[in-house]
């Protein structure tokens, strides 16, 4: 199934629903990560650990090692949505195990594997209390409004969290995601959005601001796993400098 094929909101499906652990009712910094060893350095900045287990060796037995006090978000990136993870049984499974792990809160599932074999990933998650986040990635270009209001509808309709990062060539591109991110926020839906590339670099700091729940940031910024994202310390840094700048004003 292709995008332009989803099929239109409302349709009945098992929506897994909140209820504790990883609060998305206000912003969540995530530490992007395919080291756990290193999490540590991002306690003082992040609010919780995206663990990369498809840029991982052994990303199981790395969580069962893991002891550190940030909740993880776990993703196990399938090769056609811009990760390493082969598709297929063997990627689901793996995600489905992680979910068991206590320190795993949420979990991301690419939301056309959702709509297919993904889905049992968040059923299994809804059963232990995981919330869902359902991403899409256009790694070459901004959709139209309509149409990113229409893939973060479907997936806010079929998980916790609708994700959507696109690529920006120009402002107005920003602009647009923007507009989509504040309009959804107004009505109540819990998304993530972010514009890669160095045109949309700054949409991660101020995506925030108009209602963007989750941001992404390497500890390093050698380590950055999507173009145009900033280090942690840096995008935290950020985002606070704005929020205050926001409140104050």
């Amino acid at each position: 199934m292709t995008y332009g094929e989803l099929p239109a909101t409302g349709d009945s499906f098992a929506r897994p629903h909140r209820r504790t652990g990883m609060d998305f009712d206000s912003f969540v910094l995530a530490a992007s990560t395919a080291d756990l060893d290193a999490a540590s350095r991002a306690d003082s900045h992040a609010d919780a650990v995206e663990f990369r287990m498809d840029l991982a060796t052994e990303p199981l037995a790395a969580l069962d090692a893991y002891d550190g006090g940030l909740p993880v978000l776990a993703t196990n990136r399938v090769t056609w949505e811009g990760g390493e993870a082969h598709d297929g049984d063997e990627r689901l499974d793996a995600l489905e195990e992680a979910v068991d792990h206590p320190a795993v809160e949420a979990v991301d599932v690419e939301l056309e594997s959702l709509l297919e074999d993904g889905a049992r990933v968040a059923e299994h998650a809804g059963d232990r209390d995981v919330a869902v986040v359902a991403s899409v990635h256009d790694f070459h270009e901004t959709p139209d409004r309509e149409s990113m209001r229409e893939l973060l509808e479907t997936a806010t309709d079929r998980a916790d969290v609708g994700k959507l990062a696109v690529t920006a060539e120009s402002r107005r591109d920003v602009l647009d995601l923007l507009a989509v991110t504040d309009e959804l926020d107004d009505e109540g839906r819990t998304v993530a959005t972010m514009a890669m590339g160095e045109a949309g670099r700054h949409s991660r700091a101020v995506a925030p601001l108009y209602g963007s729940k989750i941001g992404y940031a390497p500890v390093d910024a050698d380590d950055a796993t999507a173009p145009g994202q900033y280090d942690l310390a840096t995008l935290s840094r950020l985002v606070e400098e704005l929020e205050e700048e926001s409140a104050d004003g």
